[in-house]
């Protein structure tokens, strides 16, 4: 039977593999997109497919290892060999540049560059087919297994941060270090520092004594089935609260640190110190605000952390101009406001979730959770990014580059923070509905408990 507290051993493990992974992916999302303008080619058509490719890749591995990691009854071996094979391909990433590949297969020139942007664009993928095996499938359902709605809320909470707390690690102490390593050191560091906590997890994660041997390969799809939505509404209507979250968030995220430091003129110190302060007020803010999600009404609390996060994305969107002492503060001021809503919004639906995660079929519906929180996004908000970088076509800073077939000689564009902010507000359609659903599943919960 599950405790009444998440335990001393299960906050080690998951502040440890929760970081870890979220750093991975946060260099993947951030780093991996600047590795390839700064190092292969300034070609944000490259990097948007890349995104979209790995959302894809990423939610078909978890649909299939969720499945199976509940069809044999175990998540640590998933989550511990998982995590030492993608730190291998993250250490691996930093080698694929157009030097490299070109000496390796006796190419150079635009051959080289064409060849080093299809082996980074199929070398993420791989990485995400094991991060995802590890962490959003393995992972994700080991938390749901070994916590309880009473204390849910503080768990998610502290999940929810670390996403910002690895944001905040990358954007800063990883631009330091990529400016005096370069990326090749960079990623071979993380990889061995992600393999390593795999290593430490086949002796440490136990899984829960609740989990056991359900279903099979044919439930891949038991997440789509009409009935299993009909019968789980407030699940899936949470998903699309998630979904169109995560649209927003990816329409200017992957540009972000690119729109920093061209945009804005923003040099890696300053991009570093100006985020990390925003990630800390952020991150501090809401270790309160999501302890009271335990207490109130999550629902009423989403609407308040979604239009924190459009009040901080329109900020975002105003602050330009020439003075570089007042785009520092102002960015980073209304940097503060959108990471506070991020999480919060993040922390609110991933409990919400969660409460309402049908007991036994938890990894079954890891899948279906990866296409809104995943797929979806890392679709249509790159491109709905790019289209508008794309159309208004800022030019790149400075007269020392050439153009070619092979450059898109523009850079992110204010406008994403406008365009994310629109996609958020499309969330107070589907908040009343969620909320009507989930009195009804309390409802007939009660009367289930009445007829008992």
């Amino acid at each position: 039977m599950q405790e009444n507290k998440f335990g001393r051993l299960n906050w080690t493990i998951l502040l440890l593999f929760g970081l870890i992974g979220q750093i991975a992916w946060s260099v993947e999302n951030m780093y991996f997109n600047t590795f390839v303008f700064d190092e292969v080619d300034k070609n944000l058509d490259a990097i948007t497919l890349m995104v979209q490719l790995s959302g894809i890749t990423a939610t078909i591995v978890t649909l299939i290892a969720g499945t199976l990691s509940d069809k044999i009854g175990n998540r640590r071996s998933f989550i511990s060999w998982g995590y030492a094979i993608w730190g291998v391909t993250v250490a691996l990433f930093g080698f694929l540049s157009p030097q490299t590949v070109g000496s390796l297969f006796g190419v150079e020139g635009d051959k080289a560059i064409a060849l080093a942007l299809t082996l980074v664009i199929i070398f993420d993928c791989v990485m995400t087919f094991f991060g995802s095996t590890a962490n959003d499938a393995s992972f994700n359902a080991w938390v749901t297994d070994n916590t309880k709605s009473s204390y849910r809320g503080s768990v998610e909470g502290v999940l929810s941060i670390l996403p910002l707390v690895a944001m905040l690690i990358v954007a800063g102490g990883f631009g330091i270090l990529k400016d005096a390593f370069g990326y090749s050191t960079l990623f071979l560091m993380l990889g061995i520092f992600i393999s390593a906590c795999g290593v430490a997890g086949i002796f440490f994660v136990k899984d829960s004594p609740c989990l056991k041997k359900n279903g099979n390969f044919k439930d891949i799809i038991y997440g789509f089935k009409p009935s299993v939505v009909k019968g789980n509404k407030p699940f899936y209507l949470t998903l699309c609260v998630i979904g169109m979250y995560g649209i927003a968030c990816q329409i200017f995220m992957p540009y972000l640190i690119i729109y920093m430091s061209t945009y804005l003129s923003f040099t890696t110190i300053e991009y570093s110190v100006v985020f990390g302060l925003a990630i800390v007020l952020g991150a501090g803010l809401n270790l309160y605000l999501t302890r009271l999600s335990d207490k109130k009404d999550k629902i009423k609390m989403i609407y308040l952390a979604a239009t924190i996060f459009m009040l901080g994305l329109l900020g975002m969107y105003f602050t330009q101009g020439e003075n570089k002492t007042l785009l520092l503060i102002f960015f980073g001021l209304f940097g503060f406001v959108m990471i506070s809503g991020n999480i919060l919004i993040s922390a609110l639906c991933g409990s919400t979730l969660r409460d309402y995660t049908p007991a036994g079929v938890v990894g079954k519906l890891q899948g279906v959770r990866m296409v809104f929180s995943v797929l979806i996004p890392m679709v249509f908000g790159p491109m709905i990014g790019n289209a508008i970088n794309k159309a208004r076509n800022v030019p790149l800073p400075g007269d020392g580059l050439t153009a070619d077939a092979m450059t898109t000689q523009y850079i992110p564009a204010p406008e994403i923070f406008l365009a994310a902010t629109i996609m958020t507000a499309f969330v107070f359609v589907v908040l009343p509905i969620l909320q009507k659903a989930i009195e009804k599943k309390k409802s007939d919960l009660d009367n289930e408990k009445g007829e008992s």
